[in-house]
């Protein structure tokens, strides 16, 4: 009988011939195992370190002495943490006893520590704990809420951060210290203790200053940071490199006024202006942070928002650098307002001194009303630049001090010169968030080289801000008429005390001075500030070093006086 050809359908010899090769190749994977690139496929992750760079190793083949290839890890690169990179988990290999896994990135093979990678981009910063290594307030909120203390060697909990920035480093950590949490700036803290307690450049910058010591109640030199600031260069919002500037006061009508200012200035070399926000009882304009603050200084304010604004908005329409003045803690309204937070003797009574009350200087929420004023300032009329003149405590308290009849609140035990510099830390980090610059006013004495009765210390001020404003005004420095009949000379002889101050920290503020454009003085004998005297004044601070500018000191802002000093406002001042 014959047989019927069987008919095997295409189909089926596929089928049968894929059936085949899966058990070829499962034998061979039971055998050999699953060739390299196969077997370990690369997931993306995140590098992680606990600082700010991951090192990147590559593979080399080493000859030994025997002739005997071996393999061994070479330096490449760093890799900032947060970078997200492919990595091949199953490839490990370790050497020195140290396990390495190999990742991709930019179409090029290396190997990384095994512990330098994370699934989540959010768990990229491994450190667990920090230091403290400047002495500053916790941030309760990053609008600038202030919380306790932290001091220099402070062990901080880390829990968080929020943001890390280009090059790997966090801007700020979330941190815990004992119940309380907040945050706190990374330039401000190190990953060991060693770090924080150490002072820095201890046989060289500190050595300066350590033999300043108490002698006026201000405090010592050796217990204030020297430690470098970065001064920020805002691209949108250029200093002038010489700032030539007239000063006007934030009384009523300066709206009316602005445009004499303006057309004046430009006749001459002025580039700048200061204009009040806040001066003592005289508030510039009816600011929202009063009504939280201090609803006596809103009551008081002497200009609308909208009328401040068109002075404002003309000037930077004009072209002209714009810095706005706060006197910060001299402040006859917020004392009214908020007499817990004011200096007083120690029977409770408001300590009245010069005129004014003060608020004190030891007292956080003082702190935070400025800012946030000059916050809001710069928000609403984009101010290049903030001032915070009356950055002291009140002069010539010895004999409340010898006797202890005076009460400065001061919390944490802080000397005058201390709290000052912390102050000057927190305003600068507030308001360079929002682009803007900070510079302060000290007294002309600040330069001599030792603490100030009331606080102020140049090479701890200078070292923090952008612009260091003294105001070596010619009648303040003694009833010698040789002073001010000879402004040149003084401010020569001054300027030169300032510039040695400028050298003795690593990051200087500019040195932009105030000159006296009053006549001067108040006693006998009377002499004329015309242009010629201020020239003299400006001359005398260039070629002491000081080359930073200049702005006019007449508290009545006076435009007629202005116009008679218009010789000095034309010069381009050098050093000679």
């Amino acid at each position: 009988m014959k047989k019927k050809k069987v008919k095997v359908k295409k189909k089926s010899f596929v089928f049968i011939f894929i059936i085949l090769l899966m058990l070829g190749g499962g034998f061979y994977i039971y055998k050999y195992g699953l060739p390299k690139n196969l077997a370990i496929l690369p997931n993306e992750k995140f590098l992680a370190n606990t600082n700010n760079v991951v090192e990147l190793f590559e593979l080399k083949q080493e000859e030994t002495e025997d002739k005997k290839e071996v393999e061994k890890l070479e330096k490449s690169k760093d890799l900032s943490r947060g970078t997200k990179v492919k990595v091949y988990e199953k490839d490990k290999k370790t050497f020195d006893e140290k396990e390495y896994v190999r990742i991709e990135h930019d179409k090029k093979e290396y190997y990384i520590l095994s512990t330098n990678y994370v699934d989540k981009y959010e768990d990229v910063v491994l450190e667990k704990e920090l230091f403290v290594r400047t002495s500053v307030n916790l941030l309760k909120d990053l609008e600038g809420k202030i919380g306790t203390l932290l001091k220099k060697g402070d062990k901080l909990e880390v829990i968080g951060y929020e943001k890390l920035l280009d090059d790997g480093k966090v801007d700020i950590y979330k941190v815990k210290k004992e119940d309380n949490e907040g945050y706190v700036y990374s330039k401000y803290v190190v990953l060991d203790s060693e770090s924080a307690n150490k002072v820095y450049d201890e046989e060289g910058i500190y050595k300066i200053h350590v033999n300043r010591t108490d002698k006026y109640g201000g405090g010592n030199a050796k217990n204030l940071d020297y430690y470098p600031v970065e001064k920020p260069k805002f691209e949108e919002n250029k200093m002038p490199d010489e700032v030539y500037a007239l000063y006007v006061n934030g009384s009523k009508g300066i709206r009316n006024s602005i445009d004499n200012y303006i057309e004046y200035a430009k006749t001459t070399k002025i580039n700048a202006f200061v204009v009040d926000i806040k001066d003592d009882q005289v508030p510039a304009y009816a600011s929202k942070v009063y009504d939280e603050y201090s609803p006596t200084n809103a009551k008081h304010a002497y200009n609308s928002v909208e009328d401040y604004k068109y002075a404002i908005d003309r000037l930077k329409e004009e072209g002209f650098y714009v810095i706005g003045r706060i006197t910060t803690f001299k402040d006859d309204y917020y004392a009214a307002d908020n007499p817990d937070n004011v200096i007083k003797t120690t029977n409770g009574t408001l300590l009245k001194h010069n005129g004014s009350y003060w608020p004190s200087a030891f007292n956080r929420d003082v702190w935070k009303f400025n800012v946030d004023l000059a916050k809001e300032a710069v928000n609403l009329f984009h101010f290049n630049e903030i001032q915070f003149d009356y950055c002291r405590f009140p002069d010539r308290l010895n004999s409340y001090e010898k006797a202890g009849t005076i009460d400065y609140g001061n919390t944490y035990s802080e000397e005058k010169a201390e709290v000052l510099q912390k102050f000057l830390y927190y305003a600068t980090d507030e308001l360079h968030k929002l682009n803007v610059y900070v510079s302060c006013d000290v007294f002309g004495e600040s330069s001599w080289g030792y603490v100030t009765a009331y606080g102020q210390y140049w090479p701890a001020m200078s070292n923090i801000v952008d612009a260091i404003s003294a105001m070596p005004y010619t009648d303040h420095f003694n009833k010698d008429e040789t002073y001010w009949k000879n402004p040149y000379q003084t401010m020569l002889n001054w300027g030169k005390t300032a510039a040695e101050r400028q050298k003795e920290i690593p990051t200087p503020a500019v040195a932009r001075t105030w000159i006296t454009a009053y006549d001067t003085p108040y006693w006998k004998p009377t002499v004329t500030y015309d242009g010629e005297m201020l020239s003299k004044q400006i001359q005398g601070l260039y070629d002491a070093g000081l080359t930073g500018g200049y702005m006019t000191w007449n508290a009545n802002s006076s435009l007629a006086k202005y116009k008679s000093q218009a010789t000095a406002f034309k010069k381009t001042y050098t050093a000679e």
